[in-house]
């Protein structure tokens, strides 16, 4: 579990006086404190929920980075890279376009699907199989090019 290492890491990060991390650590630790009072005291987050709350968190943290960007904020859209790379250590190893590619077409032949008409299917077992290695966008854009 993810939520385990998070407090150890804190208080590394706090004895090394790395802020930078230690900044990334606590929103991680927010993040995955705020969803488990939304789902309820019974409930326990599983390592998968985790992985997606820190997926969202890093495109967050993208989308906001790319406004600085253009605003020409250097200063704040340093701060969002880095804590994109603190959060992004913590989640699973992102498979490149060929590889996201060579399975979506194993998808598609496995599940018969010949036309756009049939991409929603096909998004939901790509997306089944390839969560947390694979951005949403380039799968929809990868099946979109194989089935159009």
């Amino acid at each position: 579990m993810i939520s385990t290492n998070i407090d150890q890491e804190i208080k590394q990060a706090m004895l090394a006086k790395d802020q930078v991390k230690l900044r990334g650590l606590r929103a991680i630790k927010a993040a995955i404190l705020l969803a488990k009072t939304e789902k309820s005291q019974t409930e326990e987050i599983n390592e998968d929920a985790e992985i997606k709350i820190l997926q969202k968190l890093v495109k967050q943290r993208k989308e906001s980075a790319d406004i600085y960007k253009s605003q020409g904020r250097e200063d704040l859209y340093q701060v969002e890279q880095e804590e994109i790379e603190v959060i992004t250590q913590y989640l699973p190893k992102q498979l490149d376009s060929a590889e996201v590619e060579a399975i979506i077409e194993q998808i598609i032949a496995e599940s018969g699907a010949t036309s756009i008409k049939e991409m929603g299917k096909v998004m939901g077992l790509a997306n089944k199989q390839l969560a947390g290695k694979a951005e949403g966008k380039l799968i929809g854009e990868i099946v979109k090019s194989k089935l159009g």
